[in-house]
């Protein structure tokens, strides 16, 4: 999987997916039915980002860094709000309905907050590295002659 990803369309389209298992559990539906569907669901997100975070963390040269940064981390907002929705004894695939789901549920939030934090990391870096100026006011006034 070594093509060029288009973060954008990729992370559209996990928002479409965290939205349609969030409607789901707003449905009158059969959790029974839906659970390991939903479960797959839920731990395919998961990958998706981890590949997406990866390709990130990898390549430093992309032109609009700072954007795809917040675009990754907000789907990973998304996805963690789901998380944390479906622990709520509210879910039809909570713990309590479904008590083998604590155990995906803790495994997919440790994902996500180790994704979460190498991200925000790199982007306080390129926010530290953005802040300075590369000539001084200074410099520039002795450039253009006006000391």
């Amino acid at each position: 999987m070594n093509k060029r990803i288009n973060f954008e369309d990729t992370i559209f389209i996990l928002n479409i997916r965290i939205r349609m298992i969030k409607d789901l559990m707003r449905l009158d539906t059969e959790p029974d039915i839906f659970y390991s569907q939903t479960i797959g669901d839920l731990n395919f997100i998961s990958s998706v980002l981890e590949i997406l975070s990866e390709k990130f963390l990898a390549n430093i040269q992309f032109l609009d860094r700072e954007i795809e940064a917040d675009n990754i981390l907000d789907a990973e907002w998304q996805f963690s709000q789901l998380i944390n929705e479906i622990s709520s004894n509210a879910c039809p695939f909570s713990p309590a309905a479904f008590p083998e789901t604590q155990s995906w549920i803790d495994k997919l939030r440790n994902e996500s907050e180790k994704r979460k934090k190498q991200l925000e990391e790199v982007s306080v870096i390129v926010e530290h590295s953005m802040a300075e100026p590369v000539v001084t006011h200074a410099e520039l006034n002795g450039l253009l002659g006006s000391a």
